[in-house]
C-alpha cells in the first residue's frame, strides 16, 4: 500500500551579489544575516537541492529517486520553485527553447567545454520558461521588446549626440524585427565604450513626462553598472511595474531582467541563461542573437484562472503551474503530480487527503505527493503550490 507524503522541506538563501539584505529575512520574520540573500530554491535541482525533514535530512535530489518507485511518481521534478529577492538589477537575459537547448548542450559537450566554465552557455539540455508573481508591494522588471514606434519616440528625447544619431539610424529600418536585431547586435558587439557612454549620458540627463520611469531606471542602472551596453538595451524593453499578486510569464526567446523587489518564481528545471548586459559575466553575442525573439510585444502579463476555491497561474506548458491559496479563505486545490507548497504570509495549516497535516509559516515549504490531493488550506495564511503543468 502506498504511503502518502506531506513532509516539510527547507533550504538556505543563496548569496548572489544582486540579492537583497533584508527582503527574505523580513518575510521569514528573522534578523538579516548581513549578507545579500538572493534566492531560496525549493526543488531537487542539483545546484541547491532542498533538504527533506522526514528524520533522514536527505537532499531532495537523493530522496525523490529513493521513493519514486513506491509512490509511482517521477524520480525528478520538472520544475524549480524559488523565492527571489532583488536588491539590485539582475542581468538582461534570455533562455533557449527545448530544441535550442538540446542542440546547444550537445554542441558544447562535443567541443569539450567544461560544464562549470564561465564561457559555457548550456549547462543542461532543457528549456527554462518561467513565471514570477510579485510578493513585494511592487516588483520592477524588464520584459520583452517594446513597440518600435514607442521606442523611437523615447530615443527622440535623448538629443542629437553622434552616438544617439547612430542608435536612431539603426532603429529606422522599416521592418521592426530587423531594426531591433541590428540595433542590439550593434550595442553588444560593435559599439565602442565611448558610444555607449554617450548614449547613457544623454538618457541620464534627458527629461520626458512620457518616459520618466524609463529615464529614471537608466540613471539607477548607470549607478550599478557604469556605461554597461545593457543599459541601452534596457531602453528598448518594456518596463513593467507589477503590484503584489500580479505575474509575468517569460517563455523562450524573451529578453528580460528583474530589477527590484521580491517574488515567487517557478521555472522549468534548467540553468540555461544567455546574458545580454548588466553583468560582469560572459556574454556570447552571437548565441544571444540566435535565441532572442525580436518581435515587439506588450508586457507578458499572466493572469490566474479560478480553480475551485483557489487560483492557478498556468502558462499552458507541461513543466509547471503555480497554485495560489489566498489568505483569509479555506481552499482546496487539486494536485497534478508531486507538488511543493510554500507559505508566504501568515501561518497556514495544510491537510492532505490522508488527513496528514503540515503547518507552514512564511518562508516554509513542504513536499506533497499526488495521492494527498486535494490539498486543503485552513485560510489562516497565504500559500503558493508548485506542480506539473497540464
Amino acid at each position: 500500500m502506498l504511503t502518502p507524503v506531506l513532509v516539510a522541506i527547507s533550504n538556505t538563501p543563496r548569496d548572489y551579489a544582486w540579492g537583497s539584505p533584508t527582503l527574505i529575512a523580513d518575510l521569514e520574520g528573522r534578523e538579516p544575516s548581513g549578507a545579500p540573500e538572493a534566492e531560496v530554491w525549493f526543488g531537487d535541482h542539483p545546484g541547491s537541492p532542498a533538504v527533506v525533514h522526514d528524520g533522514t535530512d536527505r537532499a531532495l535530489d537523493a530522496w525523490l529517486p529513493a521513493v519514486a518507485a513506491e509512490q509511482h511518481v517521477p524520480a525528478k521534478l520538472p520544475y524549480l520553485l524559488k523565492l527571489l529577492a532583488a536588491g539590485a538589477p539582475l542581468s538582461i537575459q534570455v533562455h533557449p527553447s527545448k530544441e535550442q537547448a538540446v542542440e546547444g548542450f550537445a554542441r558544447e559537450e562535443a567541443a569539450g567545454v567544461p560544464r562549470d566554465a564561465g564561457s559555457r552557455n548550456y549547462k543542461d539540455d532543457n528549456h527554462k520558461p518561467e513565471v514570477i508573481v510579485a510578493l513585494s508591494d511592487t516588483f520592477t522588471a524588464l520584459a520583452g521588446l517594446r513597440d518600435l514606434e514607442r521606442t523611437r519616440a523615447l530615443v527622440e528625447v535623448l538629443g542629437d549626440a553622434p552616438a544617439v544619431a547612430t542608435l536612431r539610424a539603426h532603429l529606422s529600418a522599416a521592418d521592426a524585427v530587423e531594426a531591433l536585431r541590428t540595433t542590439i547586435a550593434w550595442l553588444l558587439g560593435e559599439a565602442d565604450a565611448a558610444e555607449i557612454a554617450q548614449i547613457v549620458d544623454a538618457a541620464a540627463s534627458a527629461g520626458s513626462d512620457d518616459f520618466a520611469a524609463e529615464l529614471e531606471l537608466t540613471r539607477s542602472l548607470h549607478a550599478a553598472y557604469p556605461a554597461d551596453p545593457g543599459i541601452v538595451v534596457a531602453l528598448l524593453m518594456n518596463l513593467v511595474e507589477l503590484r503584489r499578486g500580479e505575474a509575468i510569464f517569460v517563455p523562450a526567446g524573451v529578453l528580460h531582467a528583474y530589477v527590484a523587489g521580491m517574488g515567487v518564481e517557478i521555472m522549468a528545471a534548467s540553468d540555461n541563461v544567455l546574458r545580454g548586459g548588466l553583468t560582469p559575466k560572459h556574454i556570447d553575442v552571437a548565441e544571444l542573437l540566435a535565441l532572442v525573439d525580436f518581435r515587439p510585444a506588450e508586457p507578458p502579463f499572466l493572469r490566474p484562472t479560478p480553480a475551485g476555491d483557489a487560483e492557478v497561474f498556468a502558462p499552458g506548458i507541461a513543466d509547471f503551474a503555480l497554485g495560489h491559496l489566498v489568505k483569509g479563505a479555506e481552499a482546496r486545490l487539486a494536485l497534478r503530480g508531486v507538488s511543493i507548497a510554500l507559505g508566504v504570509a501568515g501561518s497556514a495549516t495544510l491537510t492532505g487527503a490522508s488527513g496528514a497535516t503540515v503547518t507552514l509559516a512564511a518562508g516554509e515549504a513542504a513536499l506533497v505527493t499526488p495521492d494527498e490531493s486535494p490539498l486543503t488550506s485552513d485560510g489562516a495564511g497565504e500559500v503558493f503550490v508548485a506542480m506539473p503543468g497540464a
